[in-house]
């Protein structure tokens, strides 16, 4: 089997995740069974995303049984893609040992809020919508005293299956642009669930039902009841995951700054 490094983006409507159920269709099986028009495949994300969330770029390791020269391979991929709404940006053969999840040193979402009396038209499935004016001076305040190393169980979903809930949060801004709260976070990994509720609870000090220190004092208590509500999935994107060694640059004859990287 050869190892290919594969960029995707998808719009998470309609689909119940990246990873297979039983109770729909995922994004990894739509991937597979396109990518088995061309061989025997397997496949690995860099993030398993919810149902409803999308992706700018993940990131997917795909073991196919026979040679593609990369930029065949997403085209063929793409074309029998079709009509899912989930698109390969680029392909490259994956470094020796290299692996979509295991290899990743970060992973960056993006959420967005639309703040506005009017319902959406041209966001819709893409924003959460917020009627309640939202101060999101307060909101990016109250989100610093999440950042660095803690036990984020506060923030963590029941059904979370990773082993601890510590996690070190590198980013985690809040600013305004006309309608729209942007809210951007990074951090090598994160738990189930666990930018949503922080969304949520942000939101709760955004329309002034919490006082900023509250967030602290959530976090602190590490109890999923203390915290504000999830934050539905629809405002949540994975924008970008990290690598020492990028696969995509790493590919012979190609260099980062040609890709923008």
């Amino acid at each position: 089997m050869i190892r290919y490094a594969i960029e995707i983006e998808y719009d998470g409507a309609g689909f119940v995740g990246w990873q297979f159920q039983a109770s729909g269709m995922s994004i990894q099986q739509v991937l597979e069974q396109a990518a088995s028009r061309l061989g025997r495949a397997a496949t690995q994300a860099a993030g398993r995303t919810d149902a409803g969330v999308h992706a700018e770029a993940q990131v997917v390791g795909l073991d196919l049984d026979r040679a593609i020269e990369p930029e065949r391979l997403a085209a063929a991929l793409n074309f029998h893609l079709r009509p899912n709404r989930v698109a390969v940006r680029r392909a490259a053969v994956a470094p020796e040992g290299w692996n979509a999840r295991l290899s990743a040193i970060g992973r960056e979402y993006r959420y967005l809020i639309l703040n506005r009396r009017a319902p959406p038209a041209l966001l819709v499935g893409r924003a959460w919508h917020v009627e309640r004016p939202l101060d999101h001076e307060a909101m990016h305040r109250a989100a610093q005293t999440l950042l660095g190393k803690h036990d984020f169980t506060s923030f963590r979903a029941a059904a979370c299956q990773a082993r601890s809930p510590l996690r070190t949060l590198d980013r985690l801004d809040v600013r305004r642009d006309g309608e729209l709260i942007v809210i951007e976070t990074a951090a090598r990994s994160f738990l189930h669930h666990q930018v949503r509720n922080m969304v949520g609870s942000l939101a709760q000090v955004g329309q002034r039902r919490w006082p900023e220190s509250r967030v602290a004092t959530v976090l602190a208590a590490r109890d999923r009841r203390e915290a504000g509500p999830t934050a539905p999935p629809e405002g949540l994107t994975l924008v970008a995951v990290r690598y020492h060694t990028d696969p995509f640059c790493a590919a012979p004859g190609i260099r980062c700054n040609e890709r923008g990287l």
